[in-house]
């Protein structure tokens, strides 16, 4: 399930851009969270997604960010907590 981004302290203003499969949510222009039909894909430092393409085997290189960012198939294996810390990082480093 897509975190609700409201239920995130420290995002602040951002939009989105809807696209034919997907929305990207963008803050100043800068995407930082792309949501596709059934995965995610955020901003991330290259240490911690070798880390969590390690550990999960739900999380890949994102397709949209290419290696500074991953992909993640919404399949449970990261909880809700999880995601939202990563879409504050993406938000955080864009």
């Amino acid at each position: 399930m897509v975190p609700d981004l409201s239920e995130i302290n420290g995002i602040g203003d951002y939009t989105t851009k809807p696209e034919k499969d997907r929305r990207l949510y963008q803050k100043a222009d800068k995407t930082f969270l792309v949501v596709n039909k059934n995965t995610i894909e955020v901003r991330c430092d290259e240490k911690l997604s070798n880390l969590l393409k390690e550990k999960y085997e739900s999380v890949m290189e994102s397709r949209y960010f290419g290696r500074g960012g991953i992909e993640i198939v919404l399949a449970g294996q990261l909880n809700q907590e999880e995601l939202k810390d990563l879409v504050l990082l993406s938000y955080n480093l864009s």
